[in-house]
């Protein structure tokens, strides 16, 4: 165990390769589940915690970690589980999500993987609306789920996905041949649903995509029937996707003919440190955090 707490914040550099590591760990029972190290701050022992009046029902409590007061997050309560009563000999996934810190309670960690994004799948058809994964893999003959750690918190403290009426009034003025259609990658029901609104509020239509591979499709397709800017805007990427992440995805479109024109945002709930070289290596345009409604478009305004 020493050897993972040691190691999560060494080994957060993988990106770019199509590749990911994911830190994996179990809640209460024999069901495996996997976190992006890249989205780890530390692992610890749970800490003592304080229990707050009038907090949500799936936070069991706030920790002072490293001076920062930090809610810790029943992760098995959350996703509809059995609540962890105690926490002894649980630990805490301190992580960054969408300018966020929180923790996440888990019964075990067991070590670190380093996978291909080709070998990570989407969640299998008729999972159900309630479920709570954004993709699969298999590891050691067992299925492996990586969690839509989004919806997680969205459904603990929900975004807004309001924009300003100032930046509104301001898009309304682009001509009308300026309002084509935004192409979305993003593996998370959620985050789609965030964009598609915060994008529908400037007067625009999206084309939903759940991953790199089935944009870079899409691209292809439309690309064939006729030049790419003139059918889309922009495309808006996140970067961790199974089959295809966004890194590659822009490379691709970089090194097509019919698509390098495209304006390509990156668009990430890793809003802790990201690699800028990378992002001007593959060609993307611009790199913005989630989820901020009012950045996003704000940069959809400056690409048009």
């Amino acid at each position: 165990m020493a050897g993972i707490l040691d190691s999560v914040n060494q080994r957060t550099q993988l990106v770019g390769q199509n590749r990911l590591e994911l830190l994996l760990f179990k809640l209460n029972g024999r069901q495996r589940f996997g976190i992006n190290v890249f989205k780890v701050k530390e692992v610890l022992q749970c800490p003592a915690l304080t229990a707050l009046p009038q907090r949500h029902p799936v936070i069991k409590g706030v920790a002072s970690i490293r001076g920062q007061t930090i809610s810790i997050i029943d992760l098995s309560k959350a996703m509809g589980g059995r609540p962890t009563e105690l926490t002894d000999n649980c630990f805490a996934i301190i992580s960054e999500y969408n300018r966020s810190v929180q923790g996440f309670l888990v019964n075990s960690v067991e070590r670190i993987i380093n996978v291909n994004w080709e070998s990570i799948l989407p969640p299998p058809k008729g999972a159900g609306r309630l479920n709570y994964m954004t993709a699969v893999t298999e590891i050691d003959g067992e299925l492996v789920e990586i969690l839509d750690v989004e919806k997680i918190l969205d459904e603990i403290s929900p975004a807004s996905t309001r924009v300003n009426a100032d930046i509104v009034e301001q898009l309304s003025h682009l001509e009308q041949g300026q309002h084509k259609p935004i192409l979305i990658a993003d593996d998370s029901s959620v985050a789609r649903r965030q964009i598609q609104k915060a994008i529908a509020s400037i007067g625009m239509e999206c084309i939903v995509t759940e991953n790199g591979r089935q944009a870079l499709n899409k691209l292809r397709e439309m690309a064939g029937e006729g030049p790419i800017t003139e059918q889309l805007s922009m495309v808006i990427s996140d970067v961790e996707m199974p089959e295809m992440d966004g890194y590659t995805l822009t490379a691709e479109i970089r090194s097509d003919a019919k698509l390098r024109d495209l304006h390509v945002i990156l668009h990430t709930s890793l809003s802790g440190v990201f690699n800028k070289a990378l992002v001007e290596k593959v060609g993307a345009n611009n790199f913005i955090a989630k989820f901020q409604p009012d950045e996003l478009a704000s940069a959809v305004k400056s690409a048009l």
